[in-house]
C-alpha cells in the first residue's frame, strides 16, 4: 500500500508530495466515456462493478496517490425522498424544490446501509483492488441545501438566500435534516472501508463570512464532531472559492483544508496553523505548455514547503476538455519536482 497520501494528511514526513485530482475519474478520459456510453450517469453511480472500474482508471493510467470513490454528492438527497434527475447541459435537477416547511417535513433521514448499499459495496470492492488509499466523500450541508432549494444549479442563489433571511426556521430545519443524513452517510462509508473522507462545500464561497458563520459552518462542524467519535480517518474540508472564509474554516475541525486557486498557497500556509493543505492548481492551467505548467506546479510545491502537510490537487475538478496527456505531464511533474 502506497500510504504517502495518508501520511501527508496526518502531517507526517513524505518522500514526495502526493497527488490526486478532483473529478480524476470522468469525462476527459476515453476509458470513462466508453463505460459511460452504456448507462445513464445515475446508473453508473449505482452499479458497483462499473463505479469500481471508473474509480480505478486514473490510478492505473496516471499513478495517482489516492483514489476517490466514483459517486455524486446528491445521491443521499435522492435517498431523503426527493426525485433527482440529470439533464444533459443542465446537470442535476430536483423537479420539486424544497421551499417551505411542508417540503422539509416530507424529507426522511435514511439508513445509508439500507438505501445506499451500492455505495458501501463499491467501497468494499475497491478496497480489495486498490494499492493506494480510498477517499470517500459527501457534499457539505449548505451546498446540498442549495440544490434542494434552487431545484438545481444556480448563479445567484436567490431562493436559498431568501429562505436564509426570510424563513430562517425553515432553513435551519432543512439543514438539520441534511446534516443528520450526511453524518450517517459518511460514518457508513468509514465503516465500509473509506480511508479518508472529504466534505465538498462547492458553493460556500457565495456566502459573506458572517452568513457562512451563521448558516453553514455549524453544520460542517457538527458532522466532523460526529465522525471524530467513531473513526480516526483523516477528514478533508474543501470550501470552494473560500479564501475569504479561512479564518472560519480552520475552526471546523478538519485535518486537511482544501484550497482553490484564488489564494497563493504560501499565504494560506501562514493562516491555517496546524492543518495540512490540499491544492491548489487552477484546473485550466492543465492547458499550459509543458514548461510553463511545470513552472506553475513547482511554485505551488515550493510555496507549500512549510505546511504541516501538503497534498497536491486542483483548485476544482478536471474539466472534460483537458487532454489526458496533460494530466500525465502534471502528475509526473508533481512527483519529480517534489521528490525529497
Amino acid at each position: 500500500m502506497n500510504d504517502t497520501f495518508l501520511k501527508a494528511c496526518r502531517g507526517e514526513k513524505t518522500d514526495y508530495t502526493p497527488v490526486w485530482f478532483m473529478r480524476q475519474a470522468g469525462r476527459y478520459l476515453p476509458e470513462y466515456q466508453k463505460v459511460r456510453g452504456t448507462v445513464t450517469f445515475l446508473e453508473l453511480c449505482k452499479r458497483p462493478d462499473l463505479a469500481v472500474e471508473v474509480t480505478l482508471q486514473p490510478i492505473d493510467i496516471f499513478g495517482m496517490d489516492a483514489a476517490i470513490l466514483f459517486s455524486d454528492i446528491l445521491i443521499p438527497m435522492e435517498a431523503m425522498n426527493l426525485k433527482l434527475e440529470f439533464h444533459e447541459g443542465r446537470g442535476p435537477v430536483f423537479p420539486n424544490p424544497v421551499r417551505d416547511q411542508k417540503g422539509v417535513d416530507n424529507l426522511i433521514v435514511p439508513d445509508p446501509d439500507a438505501t445506499m448499499d451500492f455505495v458501501m459495496e463499491t467501497i468494499r470492492l475497491l478496497r480489495k483492488e486498490l494499492k493506494v488509499p480510498l477517499i470517500g466523500f459527501s457534499g457539505a450541508p449548505f451546498t446540498l441545501a442549495t440544490y434542494l432549494i434552487e431545484g438545481g444549479s444556480s448563479k445567484v442563489f436567490l431562493e436559498t438566500k431568501k429562505m436564509m433571511y426570510q424563513q430562517p426556521e425553515v432553513y435551519h430545519g432543512l439543514m438539520r435534516k441534511i446534516t443528520e443524513c450526511t453524518s450517517l452517510y459518511l460514518q457508513a462509508q468509514a465503516r465500509a472501508g473509506a480511508q479518508a473522507l472529504q466534505i465538498f462545500d462547492s458553493w460556500a464561497g457565495v456566502l459573506a463570512p458572517c452568513d457562512y458563520e451563521e448558516f453553514a459552518m455549524p453544520y460542517v462542524s457538527s458532522i466532523i464532531s460526529d465522525l471524530r467519535k467513531v473513526t480516526d480517518v483523516p477528514l478533508i474540508y474543501f470550501a470552494n472559492n473560500g479564501s475569504t472564509l479561512i479564518e472560519h474554516t480552520v475552526t471546523v475541525g478538519a485535518d486537511v483544508l482544501g484550497l482553490d486557486w484564488r489564494i497563493k498557497i504560501q499565504d494560506a500556509v501562514a493562516k491555517v496553523g496546524n492543518h495540512a493543505l490540499q491544492g491548489n492548481l487552477d484546473p485550466i492551467a492543465l492547458f499550459l505548455p509543458k514548461d510553463k505548467m511545470r513552472k506553475r506546479i513547482g511554485a505551488i510545491v515550493e510555496g507549500a514547503k512549510d505546511a504541516k502537510g501538503h497534498i497536491f490537487n486542483l483548485g476544482h475538478g478536471i474539466v472534460p476538455q483537458v487532454p489526458p496527456e496533460q494530466v500525465r505531464i502534471a502528475v509526473d511533474a508533481i512527483h519529480e519536482l517534489s521528490a525529497r
